[in-house]
């Protein structure tokens, strides 16, 4: 037997569609990290993007638990002295809900060029709609 290692021409990438409403943060980023690196497949390999697209819907209602609305911080940094930015999580829900979640399934992926190329496959939207009905997504249960 040999290891069989996936090419770029076998990939076979799906879409799905994800609802957060009433789904904890935490749970829904590690599953949709999960499919975006591709583990979920029989294919997988680590050194290959074999990942699905990822459409997120309602991220404005997603859910924290315990104090985490209140006392989780976010934090920005232009370079410059005296450039630090912070923004809590409930303040960052209001504001940009998007980036809750992309903030989260962002640091469960490779740090290199691998991890931001999965990353492109995530498309998240704060309201119930997407413009991405052509590619007939799947509706992906968490």
């Amino acid at each position: 037997m040999s290891t069989q290692v996936a090419k770029e021409q076998d990939i076979v990438r799906d879409w799905f569609v994800v609802d957060l409403e009433d789904v904890v943060l935490g749970r829904a980023a590690t599953e949709i990290a999960r499919i975006l690196r591709g583990k979920h497949k029989p294919i997988y390999t680590p050194s290959v993007d074999t990942g699905d697209f990822i459409v997120v819907v309602n991220a404005d209602k997603v859910k924290l638990t315990g104090n985490k609305l209140a006392d989780k911080t976010y934090y920005s940094y232009s370079g410059y002295p005296g450039g630090l930015k912070e923004i809590t999580a409930d303040k960052l829900l209001q504001k940009k809900p998007e980036m809750l979640l992309q903030a989260a399934v962002k640091g469960m992926l490779p740090k290199n060029k691998l991890g931001r190329k999965m990353f492109t496959k995530l498309k998240v939207y704060a309201g119930g709609e997407h413009p991405h009905a052509a590619q007939q997504p799947k509706e992906l249960k968490l």
